[in-house]
């Protein structure tokens, strides 16, 4: 879910100037009680951390459950889906008058394993505790039920309102994605049912002191990168441990994970990579401002930086990273077969077929097969001039003089990357700010989220959806 990279153009702390150009028909449900939705925000996300989705084996049915009674209470009607027992979608839908298309707030019930003796004490994974500083603690405050709290408040605001919606907007809370997207994948199964041209999911997350120290980088993800998981399978004849003899599988297999390692991959640079670069520069000024707003001295100066950084030389490459090996269980025996485990992502312009076809090339023996275990290709939405996107990137920085919002191709991918070949244009935004510390807890140790992020959150995506919602 860290953020990173491939954008286009950037929007500096204003709203859209056509906000600014005419009456705004959404003024009179702009302002709310934010200090009290805040508050309201993180006692459903603590009941809701409490509520134990930790997947495997995932058990999202309660959760949703858990969403939907909320939900009934504030008169909103929601359905479940299950794609089997005990795996469950919820679908709830605020009616508009379907001038427009609806919009979906999407996020994920489950959340990732925990070590919970790791954690502060009485602050566990499924502790849902509020502390005296102000931060909600569990597994998922973060990733992702903390947005799915933000969502469910918007669903319900605009619900308890006499608010002119243009379209519907739908509240999809699914099953499953931290380890096989099933739940997404039975959804769209039945996406006639929702129809969403525009959906707002997990991706980009403000982190505080990104680049450079005081400025805030707010990514919101367009697309992610492609994915090819595979399996090398190394053979040879077997044999005695005590007798080394050549090209035993361990040895080929051990060759073809050094082949992969010394692999150097040219960087990609992307018109829209060094677009971002520029915005970022153009914002901070000065010496590292003038390099950024300039390729050539980018490429010239800043390449080994970035291809330096593990994080951005991951954005900026089709990466095939081993993971993992298997198949030997007994020191003295060499066995017929080995395997490893290879994670590749890719770049829009890399299909995983051209990535199995550079593994075969780069390890260059027969002996070693590659079975594929999953593939998707990249997916991108269009966003230079999609009014959500705007939305999203003026409402992030909207009063903050220290931000920056753009954006972003994730190196990594989420249920949205199944969305995007239906037509359906997708963005990657969690509206919080956090310190690099406080990202780093996701899949983490001591997960948590502060009331004032929660609040922060509900005004945003509020705002930005009356944006694309009310009037024209």
């Amino acid at each position: 879910m860290l953020p990173l990279l491939l954008a286009a153009s950037l929007a500096l702390g204003a709203p859209p100037a056509s906000a600014a150009a005419s009456p705004d028909p959404a003024a009179p449900w702009r302002d709310q009680d934010w200090a009290a939705v805040g508050r309201d925000t993180a006692r459903l996300l603590s009941g809701y951390l409490r509520v134990d989705t930790v997947n495997p084996p995932g058990n999202e049915t309660a959760g949703a459950r858990f969403l939907a009674d909320w939900l009934q209470a504030r008169g909103i009607q929601s359905e479940v889906w299950e794609y089997a027992p005990g795996r469950g979608s919820l679908v709830a839908r605020v009616a508009g008058t379907g001038q427009q298309p609806p919009l979906c707030l999407l996020s994920h019930i489950d959340v990732a394993t925990a070590e919970e003796a790791r954690w502060p004490q009485g602050k566990g994974p499924l502790s849902g505790t509020i502390d005296a500083q102000g931060d909600v603690w569990g597994r998922g405050a973060l990733d992702m039920k903390g947005m799915g709290a933000v969502e469910a408040m918007v669903l319900a605001l605009a619900a308890n309102s006499d608010l002119p919606l243009s379209r519907d907007l739908v509240l999809l809370a699914v099953a499953d994605e931290e380890v096989d997207n099933r739940g997404i994948q039975h959804v769209i199964s039945r996406w006639d049912e929702i129809g969403c041209s525009h959906v707002v999911n997990e991706g980009g997350v403000g982190i505080a002191d990104m680049l450079f120290p005081g400025q805030t980088v707010h990514p919101i993800s367009v697309g992610e990168k492609g994915v090819l998981w595979a399996r090398l399978v190394a053979s040879g004849e077997p044999g005695h441990g005590s007798v080394p003899q050549p090209d035993q599988a361990p040895e080929r297999l051990a060759r073809a994970a050094q082949a992969l390692l010394d692999r150097q991959p040219k960087p990609t640079w992307d018109p829209a990579l060094l677009e971002l670069l520029h915005n970022i520069g153009a914002h901070q000024g000065g010496a590292a401002g003038f390099v950024l707003q300039r390729p050539g001295l980018v490429k010239l100066l800043v390449r080994g930086r970035l291809m330096g950084n593990p994080l951005t030389r991951a954005g900026m490459t089709d990466t095939a990273h081993v993971t993992g090996f298997g198949g030997a269980e007994q020191p003295n025996v060499v066995p017929s077969t080995v395997w490893a485990n290879v994670d590749s992502r890719l770049l829009p312009g890399t299909t995983p077929d051209a990535m199995v076809e550079e593994l075969v090339t780069t390890i260059d023996d027969p002996n070693v097969q590659i079975e594929v275990l999953q593939r998707f290709d990249a997916s991108v939405s269009p966003w230079a001039d999609d009014p959500f996107y705007q939305a999203l990137a003026a409402r992030a920085v909207q009063g903050d003089p220290n931000a920056v919002a753009g954006p972003v191709i994730s190196v990594g991918f989420t249920d949205s990357i199944l969305l995007r070949p239906l037509g359906v244009r997708a963005y990657g935004f969690v509206p919080f700010v956090v310190t690099a510390e406080e990202l780093a807890t996701m899949h983490g140790d001591g997960e948590h989220v502060s009331i004032e992020n929660l609040r922060r959150g509900v005004r945003v995506l509020w705002n930005a959806v009356l944006d694309v919602s009310v009037g024209e």
